[in-house]
């Protein structure tokens, strides 16, 4: 008990930065992953073969490397990020998007093919199809890959813990070093913090889900 006491300011700081990498990477996940996904489905050539890209080279990418050309090559050719707070959040987002835009993806290929026909007869352009009828319908059968995506991004917040960011990862590194004897009872903690965060957000998406297919 006495490491949650000693170090309760640092454990707080460190658990709303993994909030924030969390909340934030999934905010800009979310965009890129609904365009991308999109994208990847439209009638225009060079859009598919451009989603299809984006996600192929970045689901083979490893995370540490996008944190690597994120972090320290864009400075390199001038890009300057402003902390490497947002750049764990920008590396983050972008990385989770080619996951986003699979789970879109999929999701939409639930629809039949009619609800897309019936849009181009009722004289609407793709986007106002996506828009409009499919996206809507495709929403429960997103939610449940979405909820993994989320959970595996909530995770991979500990490897901006290598690269500057104090969150609950980096939190407990320094814990160990001040108090090397803590090292159990610490890695207890931060375990049980993650979990708050993951089980609490897998309700969240449980819930959603029941009222989207009630809805529905």
């Amino acid at each position: 008990m006495h490491v949650l006491t000693d170090n309760a300011g640092l454990l707080v700081r460190a658990s709303g930065t993994t909030l924030l990498l969390s909340l934030g990477g999934g905010a800009l996940a979310a965009i890129i992953g609904l365009l991308v996904g999109v994208a990847r489905m439209a009638p225009v050539p060079i859009l598919r073969r451009t989603g299809a890209g984006y996600v192929e080279i970045i689901r083979n990418t490893p995370l540490t490397v996008a944190f690597f050309i994120i972090v320290f090559v864009l400075p390199q050719l001038g890009v300057t990020i402003a902390s490497y707070t947002l750049a764990a959040i920008i590396t983050l987002g972008i990385y989770t998007a080619a996951f986003v835009a699979e789970a879109v993806r999929s999701g939409v290929n639930t629809i039949g093919r009619g609800q897309a026909e019936a849009a181009r007869a009722l004289g609407l352009s793709f986007a106002e199809g996506m828009r409009f009828i499919i996206i809507p319908q495709a929403l429960r059968a997103v939610v449940p890959p979405l909820a993994s995506v989320w959970i595996a991004l909530v995770k991979n917040t500990s490897i901006a813990a290598g690269f500057g960011v104090l969150e609950l990862t980096a939190s407990s590194q320094r814990i160990f070093f001040l108090d090397p004897a803590s090292v159990v009872s610490t890695l207890l903690w931060i375990a049980a913090a993650y979990l708050v965060i993951i089980l609490g957000s897998a309700f969240g998406f449980r819930v959603l889900e029941n009222r989207l297919g009630v809805a529905r």
